[in-house]
């Protein structure tokens, strides 16, 4: 870990002597300022850093043509200052002002616009905005593919933005592969406990736990954790998301005691050192509300929930998958109140925002027309009922695996057990048993999918069959 404090006392010296001896807008003293900045960039300091940043902009304006290479870096400098704190608009603004100045100056290939492609692609990431931010990964991806060698540390970095980028668009099968990728270059460039390792592993764990392979999740989770702890200090801020995924782990395995200390810890972890309406926050906050509706504490899940959701109105835009999130977690804890409308209410903001997003996330959109299924079914709407319960197993059955856990979550309703559905009760015994002959292998899902019946109603005519 670098002596920041070190450092800037002897760049502020520097600055100190060339104020005394230089004019005010002499171009020594931008170098001075840009230093300055770097080093409370990295300490988190992020307010400072943005005061230098800009004091070395000022002079650069004066001094240089606006496509001055110079410029771009400066411009580049107060980009990542504003992502870091969670101002994705303005990055984005000084991030492509900082690239439209280096394409004018560089071969389009050139390895320093593949930094700047990066931070865009990340910027767009936030945002949201996947396909874009997939294509400047890609681009950066082929800019390192074209300047190292196939097992060079740097390309691990655009393969592991890439399969971020899948993993968040659903395809967890592509997610997987880039990962793996990054996981094999890591694994044979880097010391054992290097931290992009313990990114890689933790990626690839995450990729696990959407596929529903709690083991397998648990198993590169825990290894992350472990080489995070081992060469990071106690409270990173890069351990948060690793105790959040634990937890998450945890929690599906029903362990919830479990899950609730690792969450409250990432929490901590970004409370300490971001500001109090950062968008990292979003995730913990959802997450210990969501052990506490599982707990029966709906009340203190709401309270979270809609913290969280505060903070994704505050800094996310109109349109962002983070806020169908919220707005479904806070539908599900009125659900469990037993305050339907309100519930409702929640849940078709959270569907109005998952048909507006591109690329359209199948998965989510299969639960929240689950979720407005249940409510309607309380409600005595069973028409609606119906109806949202068959776009929710639609969906889920053409989006997921078979054997995927969420297609469970669209059989909390049955479509036989809503009044006024149509759909047949009776099994026919003799077509059930002929299907089972010819493929002992079919699934009880698919078998009762060519029998046209609910797949609760056939698991109690196949205990009849022993």
């Amino acid at each position: 870990m670098g002596d920041y404090s070190t450092a800037l006392k002897y760049f502020e010296q520097a600055l100190l002597i060339t104020q005394q001896s230089l004019p005010e807008n002499h171009p020594d003293l931008p170098f001075s300022y840009n230093n300055i900045g770097s080093v409370h960039s990295d300490m988190g300091n992020y307010s400072m850093a943005l005061e230098y940043f800009q004091k070395a902009l000022l002079i650069k304006e004066k001094l240089f043509p606006s496509n001055h290479s110079d410029l771009a870096f400066t411009y580049s400098n107060i980009g990542l200052v504003y992502q870091n704190i969670g101002d994705y608009q303005k990055a984005l603004f000084y991030g492509e002002k900082a690239l439209s100045i280096t394409q004018q100056s560089l071969p389009e290939n050139h390895p320093d616009s593949a930094f700047l492609y990066n931070n865009i692609g990340t910027i767009h990431d936030k945002l949201g905005h996947y396909p874009k931010a997939l294509e400047y990964f890609e681009k950066v991806l082929l800019i390192r593919q074209q300047s190292f060698s196939p097992n060079h540390s740097d390309l691990a970095f655009p393969y592991n933005n890439i399969g971020t980028v899948y993993h968040k668009m659903g395809n967890y099968s592509r997610a997987l592969e880039n990962f793996q990728k990054a996981l094999f270059i890591r694994q044979q460039s880097l010391p054992p406990n290097h931290p992009d390792l313990t990114a890689s592993y933790n990626n690839i764990g995450m990729v696990y736990q959407k596929l529903g392979n709690w083991p397998a999740a648990l198993e590169y989770i825990k290894i992350a954790l472990l080489t995070g702890q081992q060469s990071l200090s106690l409270n990173h801020p890069s351990l948060a998301p690793l105790y959040n995924n634990a937890g998450f782990v945890y929690n599906n395995m029903g362990n919830y005691p479990r899950a609730l200390q690792h969450y409250e810890k990432a929490l901590q972890i970004i409370q300490q050192s971001l500001p109090s309406n950062h968008p990292d926050l979003i995730f913990p906050y959802n997450n210990i509300g969501t052990i506490y509706q599982k707990m029966g504490k709906c009340s203190t899940a709401l309270e979270y929930f809609q913290k969280a959701l505060s903070i994704t109105q505050e800094s996310l835009p109109p349109n962002h998958p983070d806020l169908a999130a919220s707005y479904n977690n806070i539908g599900m804890a009125y659900q469990k109140m037993g305050d339907y409308s309100r519930a409702l209410e929640n849940f078709e903001q959270a569907l109005l925002i998952i048909q507006r997003s591109v690329p359209v996330h199948y998965p989510r959109l299969a639960i929240c027309y689950s979720n407005m299924s249940l409510v309607c079914c309380h409600k005595d709407d069973f028409k609606k009922a119906h109806m949202f319960c068959e776009y929710s197993v639609q969906i889920a059955e053409q989006s997921l695996p078979e054997n995927h856990p969420d297609l469970l979550k669209t059989d909390n309703l049955e479509l036989d057990d809503l009044p006024r559905s149509g759909r047949p009760i009776e099994v026919d015994m003799d077509a059930l048993k002929q299907l089972i002959e010819e493929d002992p292998r079919l699934t009880t899902r698919c078998l009762a999918k060519r029998l046209g019946c609910a797949r609760t109603t056939l698991e109690t005519h196949l205990k009849e069959l022993g």
